[in-house]
């Protein structure tokens, strides 16, 4: 399916055996399209509109409680405040051990006999 240049603007190609139609790369590029993408589909008077279509799905969307967190996480960043990763684990094992024993409090093993094997 080779395309042919008929003007500057217009493009030329052949729609193919189960109706398919390359996109010139020049216009592919330029809408910064990848292989995958969706394509919506319009007729207008006697031709067809082509325009790249961006789905989304609902679970790649933030929260706006999520979107507040990410922006307060990107200043954070940029005034230069972050930790590492394992002080991120540690601080998330704290929490949990806090919630944990904040709920429902377990009893001490300290003064408990252990059993033998």
């Amino acid at each position: 399916m080779a395309t042919k240049s008929a003007t500057t603007k217009e493009r030329i190609g052949r729609v193919g055996q189960r109706r398919q139609v390359v996109i010139p790369r020049e216009i592919f590029e330029t809408l910064c399209m990848r292989e995958g993408d969706f394509v919506a589909f319009a007729q207008r008077g006697n031709g067809v509109l082509i325009k790249p279509k961006r789905m989304v799905d609902a679970a790649d969307v933030l929260t706006p409680e999520e979107a507040k967190i990410v922006r307060r996480g990107e200043a954070q960043l940029k005034r230069g405040e972050s930790i590492t990763l394992a002080e991120l684990h540690h601080e998330l094992a704290d929490a949990r051990l806090q919630k944990r024993t904040k709920g429902n409090p377990k009893p001490s093993r300290q003064g408990s006999p252990r059993r033998a094997a």
